[in-house]
C-alpha cells in the first residue's frame, strides 16, 4: 500500500485524467517558488509516519530547493504540546490538526491562514462545500481543508472470539453474552472490548443519543440532564461489572502508552477496540502474527427501535500557520498531499478515506482504497446519525487533565459514584459550552 509512487497499474491516459482533475500547478518546470524550507507537522501510528515520509521525499523530489523538515508522533500528549506552539507563534509551517483545534486555538482567527488566498495552488473545488464549511473559522475564512471524514466503529480480533467458540458480536446483547463467555472459557484476564477513558465517553454518547433521540451537544448547548448522563455512566459501569470491559485500573497497571502497543491487546486477551475508522491498520499491525483484527458493527440495540446514535465529523486536517514565512510553498507541500496524483498514491487510506474527489480517483482506479478501511468508513456513514459537535473534544473534556479523564478514571477506580460522576461532567461540559 506505502510503496505506489509509479502508480503501477495506472496506464498514461489515466494520469492524464487525474491530472486535469487538479490544477497546473506547474511550478517545477519554471521554478516559480522560492528554495526554502518549511516545517510540517503530524501525529499517527507507524504506518502513517512511513507513507507520509515518503510523500514528503517525493515531494521534495519533485519541487528541488524546497526542503521539509518533519516533526511527528503519536497521538499522547500531541495536543498539548501543539497547543503551546500555537500560542507562542512557533508552529509548523503546515500543521495535521484536528477540527476541534480551530475553535479552540484559533478562535481569534489569527493562528491559521486563510486557504481560500492559496485557491490558486490548493483546488478547492476538490472538496463538496459542506466538509469545506465544516472547517471554516469565525470570520468565514478557510482555516483547514478536511482530508477524511471519520467516525467510530468495532474492530474486533476475530481469533480470540473463534478460541472463545463464539461469533464477534453484532449487538450490545451479544457483547454482554461474550463477556461471560470469556471469563468462563478463557480467563479472568481475557475481556472482549477494551476501552480508554475517551473511548468511554464516546460509547456512552452513542448509547445516549440513540436511547433518547437527541445530541449531546449543540449550538454550545449540552442537551442532556444529569440524571441523563448519570444513565450514560451506569451503562459504561455496566460493561464493567460484566466483565465486558477491563478496569481503568487494570488497563493502567499494563503501563502501554496507547491500546496497540498493549501486550494484552497484541496477544489478544483484549479482543476489541472502538476506533476511529481511519485508524485500523496501526492496531492490524501491532498483532501478533496469526492473528486477524475484522471490522464490526455499530450497534442497534441501545434503545427503542435501532438507533445506532453513531457521530462522525471530520478526522483530520491540513492547516497553514500565519506565522509561516512561505506559506506558497506550504501551500502547494498541501495540494501535493491532497490532490497530487503522486502525493495521494503514496498517501493512500493512511489517513481514512480522502474527501478530495481528485485522490479518490486516484486510489479507486487503482484499486488502492484500504478494503478494512474502505469497509469500516462505509459501515461508520451509513449508521451515523449525528455530526459531532467540536466542543466534544476540546482539551479542557478530552485532554490529559480533562473532564472525561476525571470522570470515568474516577469512576473506574471507585473514586465516586455515577451520580457525583454525572454532576462532574454536566459542570465540564457545561463550562466549555459557556466559554
Amino acid at each position: 500500500m506505502r510503496n505506489m509512487k509509479k502508480l503501477a497499474g495506472l496506464g498514461l491516459a489515466s494520469l492524464l485524467a487525474f491530472s486535469a482533475l487538479a490544477p497546473a500547478v506547474m511550478a517545477e518546470d519554471a521554478k516559480d517558488y522560492e528554495d526554502c524550507t518549511i516545517k510540517f507537522s503530524w501525529w499517527g501510528g507507524d504506518s502513517r509516519h512511513e507513507a507520509t515520509q515518503e510523500a514528503v521525499n517525493a515531494f521534495m523530489e519533485k519541487y528541488p530547493g524546497i526542503n521539509v523538515e518533519v516533526n511527528f508522533g503519536a497521538w499522547s500528549e500531541w495536543e498539548a504540546a501543539r497547543a503551546l506552539e500555537f500560542q507562542s507563534g512557533t508552529s509548523a509551517d503546515v500543521n495535521q490538526i484536528n477540527l476541534s483545534w480551530i475553535n479552540q486555538f484559533d478562535s481569534n482567527c489569527d493562528v491559521f491562514l486563510d486557504l481560500n488566498e492559496f485557491s490558486d495552488i490548493i483546488d478547492l473545488t476538490q472538496w463538496d462545500e459542506a466538509s469545506l464549511d465544516m472547517m471554516k473559522d469565525a470570520n468565514g475564512g478557510q482555516a483547514g481543508i478536511p482530508v477524511s471524514m471519520t467516525g467510530r466503529i468495532f474492530f474486533w480480533d476475530k481469533t480470540t472470539f473463534d478460541e472463545a467458540g463464539i461469533d464477534v458480536p453484532t449487538s450490545l446483547a451479544e457483547l454482554r453474552e461474550a463477556g461471560k463467555t470469556f471469563q468462563e472459557v478463557l480467563g479472568d484476564d481475557y475481556f472482549p472490548l477494551a476501552l480508554g477513558e475517551f473511548d468511554r465517553a464516546i460509547l456512552m454518547t452513542f448509547y445516549l443519543q440513540a436511547k433518547y433521540g437527541k445530541p449531546i451537544i449543540s449550538d454550545r448547548t449540552l442537551n442532556f440532564t444529569v440524571e441523563e448522563l448519570q444513565d450514560g455512566l451506569d451503562f459504561i459501569q455496566s460493561l464493567e461489572a460484566d466483565h465486558v470491559i477491563p478496569t481503568i485500573v487494570m488497563i493502567d497497571g499494563d503501563a502501554a502508552a496507547s491500546l496497540d502497543q498493549n501486550p494484552k491487546f497484541i496477544e489478544g486477551k483484549y479482543a476489541g477496540i472502538l476506533e476511529w475508522d481511519s485508524a485500523p491498520m496501526k492496531y492490524v499491525n501491532a498483532l501478533e502474527e496469526g492473528r486477524e483484527l475484522v471490522v464490526g458493527e455499530e450497534f442497534k440495540d441501545f434503545g427503542e427501535g435501532d438507533a445506532t446514535g453513531v457521530f462522525n465529523k471530520v478526522s483530520l486536517g491540513f492547516a497553514i500557520s500565519q506565522t509561516s514565512e512561505h506559506p506558497k510553498e506550504a501551500a502547494m507541500l498541501i495540494e501535493y498531499l491532497c490532490n497530487d496524483p503522486e502525493g495521494t498514491a503514496i498517501l493512500a487510506s493512511e489517513r481514512g478515506i480522502p474527501e478530495s474527489k481528485a485522490a479518490y480517483a486516484v486510489l479507486e482506479e487503482a484499486g488502492n482504497l484500504e478494503p478494512m478501511i474502505a469497509e469500516a468508513h462505509g459501515k461508520v456513514m451509513e449508521a451515523s446519525e449525528y455530526a459531532e459537535d467540536p466542543i466534544f473534544e476540546d482539551n479542557a473534556l478530552k485532554g490529559t487533565d480533562g473532564t472525561y479523564q476525571y470522570v470515568f478514571g474516577g469512576l473506574s477506580y471507585e473514586e465516586f459514584d455515577t451520580e457525583e460522576g454525572a454532576e462532574e461532567l454536566f459542570d465540564g461540559i457545561t463550562d466549555v459550552c459557556e466559554g
